[in-house]
């Protein structure tokens, strides 16, 4: 388990893909049309909520006070990208 590296920055793109960077420093991007296929994730479909994305004082990737995602299972299921500036 990776506890001690949390999301930091985030960026959400028109095609439901993520761009996070990591307290490591790690800069990658999340697919999340998966997430789409679950029920509990349906609210994401809506572009202008998925959109709202942000990233809470313990470092969690969340759109409201009840859609979160954790940020170890985004950091193993993601993309990293070698050269990258925010």
């Amino acid at each position: 388990m990776l506890r001690d590296i949390r999301a930091k920055e985030v960026k959400a793109f028109n095609n439901y893909l993520l761009l996070i960077k990591f307290t490591d420093g790690s800069v990658k991007i999340y697919n999340c049309h998966n997430l789409l296929q679950d029920k509990l994730y349906e609210e994401l479909s809506d572009l202008a909520f998925f959109k709202t994305v942000h990233i809470d004082e313990m470092g969690i990737i969340c759109w409201d006070d009840a859609l979160d995602i954790h940020p170890d299972a985004v950091y193993e299921d993601s993309i990293a990208l070698e050269i990258f500036h925010f």
